[in-house]
């Protein structure tokens, strides 16, 4: 290979876009199409014809730009039409939208009605997308409802209706698990409810471990002990925070041991208090193996919501349950680490400590 090749092959190995080619990933294509020099053609990042020399490869922001350099769509991947990828994304948005305006919660029934599929393949494909299935996203959000009608002035009664419940009885009999506490503690900043914590060591430094009734509800990092409960007193500003016994420490020994060695696992409950957007973005964070990243984008792609990129940023930085939430697993489209907000050296060592265990 004589030199301008090698330097045209060495680009494009170079570029992200190369290895979602390699992956055949087909969340890629919303966001760029390749060409083939010596075909003339350009195609679908997963596209099934056989792979192209790097040295020929070249990237497009979109088919028209393609067919401007002087290229034609594949035959066999068809770029110039709407793939079933962003078909069934689109379902899925809209399904999202019937479920948010829906005054009662749907069945998976009426769901595949809408969405003139089988109820199996709507339920698997929902989850692929949002990372919830069709039931606990209608509940995220609903939930999310409540949390915003609760923050106003309005009373409780006004706020159970605002949000599609039909009757008070119904949701006092989930608002425990929708809010972590009556309805009246919420509206009072978790006053009343008893939240254990302690302070431990690990190779990160500092760890607050904290947990309600329900489960752990932080997990925070740092250099000094008492920023991380003053932290913690912010975020349950009317709670009662009280010494962990005998029984929490032996939580607090578990993610310690979990932080050490990540691939113990960590099976402990959690109690994750977010809107129905932050839910679907840590659920798919939880999804994430450990030893492996994704990247803002391919998040936001995960969940059905391509161009909400930076509110994925948002909801990782919002995240209070570091490592067990692994918001440290998400990084930028280049692979390069950026925001954390318990300080990139943590995020580094978290990934690196991933990698060997």
């Amino acid at each position: 290979m004589n030199t301008a090749k090698q330097q045209r092959a060495q680009i494009t190995l170079q570029d992200p876009r190369w290895s979602r080619i390699l992956a055949r990933d087909p969340q890629a294509a919303e966001h760029f199409v390749y060409s083939v020099k010596t075909t003339g053609v350009y195609c679908r990042p997963d596209c099934a014809s056989r792979r192209a020399r790097p040295e020929n490869v070249a990237f497009h922001d979109s088919p028209a730009d393609a067919e401007r350099a002087g290229f034609r769509p594949c035959r066999r991947c068809r770029p110039d039409t709407i793939s079933p990828t962003d078909q069934q994304r689109t379902l899925i948005e809209t399904l999202c939208r019937f479920i948010e305006t829906a005054e009662q919660i749907p069945t998976l029934a009426e769901l595949s009605a809408q969405a003139g599929l089988s109820s199996y393949y709507l339920h698997r494909r929902f989850k692929q997308w949002t990372g919830l299935t069709p039931s606990a996203y209608a509940k995220a959000h609903r939930a999310s409802r409540v949390r915003q009608a609760l923050s106003d002035t309005r009373s409780v009664t006004e706020a159970v209706l605002e949000a599609g419940y039909n009757s008070s009885g119904r949701f006092y009999a989930e608002s425990n698990q929708l809010l972590g506490m009556t309805p009246g503690r919420y509206r009072a900043a978790g006053a009343h409810t008893r939240i254990q914590f302690a302070v431990a060591q690990c190779f990160l430094g500092a760890v607050l471990v904290a947990q309600t009734d329900l489960g752990i509800c932080a997990i925070l990092l740092g250099d000094d002990p008492q920023t991380l409960v003053e932290d913690l007193q912010r975020r349950f500003s009317s709670a009662q925070l009280t010494p962990g016994d005998e029984n929490f420490m032996q939580r607090v020994a578990r993610v310690i041991g979990f932080i050490e060695t990540p691939s113990r696992g960590l099976d402990l409950p959690l109690d994750i208090q977010g809107t129905a957007f932050q839910q679907r973005v840590w659920q798919a964070l939880r999804d994430i193996p450990a030893g492996a990243t994704l990247s803002y984008t391919q998040v936001a792609e995960r969940i059905g919501s391509p161009r909400s990129v930076r509110a994925v940023a948002g909801a990782c930085a919002a995240n209070a349950i570091a490592i067990a939430i692994p918001c440290h697993r998400v990084v930028r489209s280049d692979g390069g680490l950026s925001g954390y907000r318990w300080g990139i050296e943590r995020k580094r060592a978290l990934l690196e400590r991933e990698k060997d265990s």
